[in-house]
């Protein structure tokens, strides 16, 4: 099963499932023309975040500034119901500042308490402002949180209630004083979402409905139980085995000494691990249903390579001063799936 359409269910779970589908499609489909009255242009970039969303995941927004990125975060949490929270993320900014902190109380009787005052981590969508500005202890302190969804802070555990989602953005040009992110939290974001410049038509847009007296302001369409479903309903769907075996050859080819091209191989210094076939298992199912699908098909597999590996490997200094790049090697691990 390639890509299923809705249409003749065989069983009263099939039948069970095609009615949820509906039921999201209708939301998929609202939830996308709200935050299209805000952002314009940009339909890929809005479509990866949703599918990073839907799929329960995180993303990592790359692109210069000025592309909307605050924006867009900032959208989606108001068309999404989520409460949300920004850090602007420095280099004196402490692990505290994220996670929050313990102060004492005393009371009338003279008695002292330690009391837990929450950090803005405590919320829906985080935006992580420049995640990639702060310090690496300050960098591990969300660390936890994204894979685990809880805080310990002597010794004691704080949950963080779901749906919880890191939106981090990263300025790709400017690199002084910043600490790039390890392998292990870069694997934490589900996608690296690229931002490039929009085109013409949609800056002409942009330029006229930003700088009139009224701007639109984007409209509420779900709420945190609504994406619950939705992410529910996604990890429902069904894959077939071919498009299973389709992501194993891909994420596995992907990897230095994995007995795919040999000059594929030599060039990586490392490839993507499991996680990375999980991302790419549950970001197709979620642009199946974005696209009115019940299954996944090879294409969503080929056009979700990218922002699924793309963090997740790295070239040998000497292939990027050829100026291969990961993007291209990417194109030519698909293209061999053709």
């Amino acid at each position: 099963m390639s890509g299923a359409s809705l249409s003749t269910p065989s069983s009263p779970s099939d039948v069970a499932l095609m009615k949820d589908v509906e039921t999201a499609l209708e939301s998929v489909a609202q939830v996308r023309q709200a935050v299209g009255q805000v952002i314009y242009g940009q339909h890929d970039v809005v479509d990866q975040v949703l599918i990073t969303l839907f799929s329960g995941g995180h993303g990592l927004l790359v692109g210069v500034p000025g592309l909307a990125k605050t924006k867009l975060v900032d959208t989606l949490g108001v068309v999404l119901g989520l409460k949300r929270q920004r850090i602007q993320f420095t280099p004196d900014l402490m692990p505290a500042d994220i996670t929050g902190s313990e102060v004492m109380d005393e009371t009338t009787e003279g008695r002292r308490s330690f009391r837990f005052i929450k950090g803005p981590i405590f919320t829906q969508l985080l935006m992580a402002d420049e995640i990639n500005r702060a310090s690496p202890r300050t960098q591990s302190a969300l660390l936890q949180a994204m894979q685990e969804y809880h805080v310990t802070l002597a010794g004691q555990r704080h949950d963080i209630a779901r749906p919880f989602h890191v939106l981090a953005t990263q300025n790709p040009i400017e690199q002084e004083g910043t600490y790039p992110l390890p392998e292990a939290q870069l694997d934490r974001f589900l996608m690296q979402i690229d931002i490039d410049y929009p085109d013409r038509d949609a800056e002409k847009r942009v330029l006229i409905e930003t700088t009139g007296a009224h701007q639109p302001e984007p409209q509420p369409v779900l709420d945190a139980e609504g994406l619950l479903a939705i992410q529910s309903l996604i990890r429902r769907m069904p894959v077939g085995e071919m498009i299973v075996d389709l992501i194993l050859d891909l994420v596995r080819k992907a990897r230095p000494h994995a007995g795919g091209d040999s000059n594929i191989s030599r060039v990586l210094a490392w490839g993507p691990g499991p996680r990375a076939a999980q991302a790419l298992m549950l970001a197709c199912r979620a642009r199946a249903l974005l696209d009115g699908r019940l299954a996944p098909s090879r294409h969503d597999v080929l056009a979700l390579a990218r922002p699924v590996l793309r963090h997740r490997m790295a070239l040998h200094f000497s292939a990027r001063a050829q100026g291969q790049t990961i993007d291209s090697l990417i194109a030519r691990l698909c293209d061999g799936l053709e």
